[in-house]
Parts: C-alpha cells; structure tokens; sequence
C-alpha cells in the first residue's frame, strides 16, 4: 500500500484473475457479449443475472442487474472502450452511456482471451481509480466472486 504522497502504481490499483478456461477463445468470448449467455454465469450463484444489455463496440454501452438471495438488485453500468473481437474486451463505469460520465468510477475491466492450443488463457484485470478503490473490491469478495463467476463460465462454454 502507498503511505506516501507519491501517486499509486497500477499494481496497487490493479486485480487479476488468470485462468486456462477448456474451450476455445471465440466460446468464450460469445459468453461475455451475448446477454443470454452472460445471465447464465455472471454473477456468483446463489445471485443472479436478470438483466444484462450489450451494445459490444467502443462507445456502446452495458448494464448487468445482479440480484442477491433476497431480492436486492444492483445495476452495474457502464461503456466499452475497446472490443476486438474474441481477443480483448475494455470497459468502464466511468461512463453509463454515449460518454456521459458516472458519479463515482470505480474501474475498468480488462479481459484478454488468447488461444492456447483450443484452449483459452483467459484473464480479467480490474483497474481501480484509487488504492481504495481496490482495496474495496478485495473486502467485497473479488477474488472468490471472480473465480466462481470463471468456473461458471467455464463450465457454460464447454457445453457450447
């Protein structure tokens, strides 16, 4: 943690999740633009996905409605910086939509998808706007919630 003035490194406002995932990138990939697919896995059961709206190209933007046991639903919106199709995906909350800021950033997902041999190595960076940022995301489960969400979209991509 930086307990100075100087400004953070990346690492300290970064999460990462890598995993070789059994089935091939474009699969993969499918999971995460196609709304039917991602409400089957992304968020970790016993949540659900009721909504999940996708307009994949740089600009477009994407809301996820998680829903908790009890009924609570929270929106996650947000913008996609970069697509290049079954190879990485960039996208942020700081804005909602069509370039119209949010009032609290909290990240930008980085997903790479490569091919390793019918394979995929998959990766998931979350980069935070402050150390607290990320600091907030590991107490909020992100590495459990990230690793459950990857086994259930690993398991959704090899029945595809």
């Amino acid at each position: 943690m930086n307990t100075d003035n100087k400004p953070a490194t990346g690492s300290e406002r970064e999460l990462v999740l890598t995993r070789i995932i059994n089935a091939p990138r474009e699969k993969v990939y499918r999971a995460w633009t196609e709304p039917a697919l991602l409400k089957q896995w992304f968020a970790p059961l016993p949540w659900t996905t009721p909504v999940a709206e996708t307009d994949v190209r740089p600009g477009g933007s994407s809301l996820f409605v998680m829903r908790d046991p009890n009924g609570n639903e929270f929106p996650n919106r947000g913008v996609y910086v970069e697509v290049v199709k079954n190879e990485r995906l960039v996208f942020t909350d700081a804005y909602v939509n069509a370039w119209e800021p949010s009032d609290k950033p909290f990240m930008t997902a980085i997903l790479t998808f490569e091919d390793e041999g019918g394979k995929t190595k998959y990766a998931a960076r979350a980069k935070h706007w402050a150390v607290a940022d990320r600091e907030q995301h590991e107490k909020m489960g992100f590495h459990k919630g990230w690793a459950q969400c990857t086994d259930q979209l690993a398991a959704l991509v090899a029945q595809l």
